[in-house]
């Protein structure tokens, strides 16, 4: 959803800045990973500081698109490590939240982070599917960048659990909306 309306929309703000980087769009993709890999070790015992990490992670992940765009360095495989970095950073995010939760213990949060984790993936899974078919796929109401705003003010509020019971039911509810929507493409090409 926010892909979709605003994919894009840092390209002008951010372009002068990422004129200057010298990094490549995949250097920035691993910086951020690597970034996010640390978030994922504070979350497991601090929600709050893990949270901020999150979104410094985040940053970098928007960043590197920017930079391929403004730089005319967009690549096949740029874009292929990123979304696997991304599916990475999905997993190890979401696990180490249950992992937290599960120390506290709340089994109930433990098991929302894993069917979110699930959703999470088929969200995935969906698109590159319908893409592999012939047919875009990027319509859904929890996108990446939605999972990952929520995920974030859930766990620097400290609601977390609630964030979770909605990310668990959203994340479901997208991969239905993209069968849905990839149903219809598919009919009206038949």
């Amino acid at each position: 959803m926010l892909s979709e309306k605003y994919g894009h929309a840092f390209d002008g703000p951010l372009g002068k800045i990422a004129q200057k980087v010298p990094l490549s769009p995949n250097s920035l993709s691993i910086i951020g990973f690597i970034i996010t890999l640390f978030a994922c070790y504070i979350l497991s015992s601090d929600l709050l500081t893990g949270g901020i990490l999150i979104l410094v992670g985040a940053i970098f992940d928007v960043l590197d698109g920017v930079v391929a765009r403004t730089k005319n360095k967009m690549t096949r495989f740029g874009a292929f490590l990123d979304s696997v970095l991304d599916r990475y950073s999905d997993a190890f995010i979401l696990l180490s939240i249950a992992y937290n939760l599960g120390n506290v213990p709340n089994l109930t949060g433990v098991i929302l982070c894993l069917g979110t984790l699930l959703g999470s993936f088929l969200i995935s899974y969906s698109r590159a599917r319908a893409e592999g078919i012939g047919e875009e796929c990027k319509y859904g109401i929890m996108e990446r960048p939605e999972r990952l705003i929520l995920l974030f003010i859930g766990a620097v509020s400290g609601y977390i659990v609630p964030a979770l019971w909605v990310l668990a039911g959203l994340t479901h509810l997208t991969v239905f909306q993209r069968i849905l929507y990839a149903r219809k493409q598919f009919n009206r090409l038949n």
